[in-house]
């Protein structure tokens, strides 16, 4: 088997950070409901401050993530795209499955950038 291509590694690299950037948005979605879910909560319990406190720290540090996923994210589309330009001046076509593949990428990386906008 032949060594993965740079455009194929590139693609790889954009669809997990996809991937990446979708679970911490569904985390950070996850932490506010339990958020919500303690500050609705009246009971006397000793550990509800503690554990809303925490729940903050951690929901503040998963937005953390947020800005340098993007800017990796960003890197990686626009590497990929100098990738595809390259290949598609070659005009080799055996590596049209893989152009095809990392313009879905790029596709789908920006579908995900306009739905958490």
């Amino acid at each position: 088997m032949p060594p993965r291509s740079q455009l194929e590694i590139n693609t790889s690299s954009v669809l997990r950070l996809v991937k990446e950037e979708a679970s911490y948005h569904r985390e950070a979605v996850e932490q506010a409901e339990r958020i919500k879910k303690l500050e609705n909560d009246k009971s006397e319990d000793e550990n509800r401050e503690y554990l809303l406190q925490q729940e903050h720290r951690a929901l503040e540090e998963t937005k953390k993530v947020f800005p340098s996923l993007k800017k990796k994210l960003a890197e990686t589309v626009r590497e990929l795209q100098s990738l595809i330009a390259e290949e598609a001046a070659k005009g080799s076509e055996s590596n049209v499955a893989h152009i095809t593949a990392a313009k879905e990428a790029i596709a789908q990386a920006k579908t995900a950038e306009r739905e958490v906008s």
